[in-house]
């Protein structure tokens, strides 16, 4: 059963995290390529917010590439950790070893 197959309200992809071995040089090259904006940015990560989903340039010795899920149970995947942005959240890792972040929905 997926995540939030009983809930009325799909769960959503809240951002996907890439690796850069730079994060001011990536958040210049992607904020000059698209129309997007910069929501968060420290030396080990920024998040981008795009139209329909956001992206988060990352170092990858601080954290995996992702994808981040946002999910009204995600406490029911492990104890949730709350972020130096205030998100709070908790990593798995799928069948193929992809990591998955699971974001708290807050209602």
């Amino acid at each position: 059963m997926s995540v939030g197959a009983n809930q009325q309200e799909l769960d959503t992809i809240d951002h996907v995290a890439v690796c850069v071995p730079d994060v001011e040089q990536a958040i210049a090259w992607y904020t000059e390529m698209f129309d997007c904006r910069v929501s968060y940015r420290d030396e080990s990560w920024a998040l981008l917010e795009f139209g329909n989903v956001k992206l988060a340039l990352v170092i990858p010795a601080q954290h995996p590439a992702h994808i981040a899920v946002s999910s009204a149970e995600a406490q029911r995947f492990g104890p949730l950790i709350t972020h130096r942005d205030g998100v709070r959240s908790v990593y798995i890792t799928d069948p193929w070893g992809n990591s998955v972040e699971l974001v708290a929905r807050e209602h």
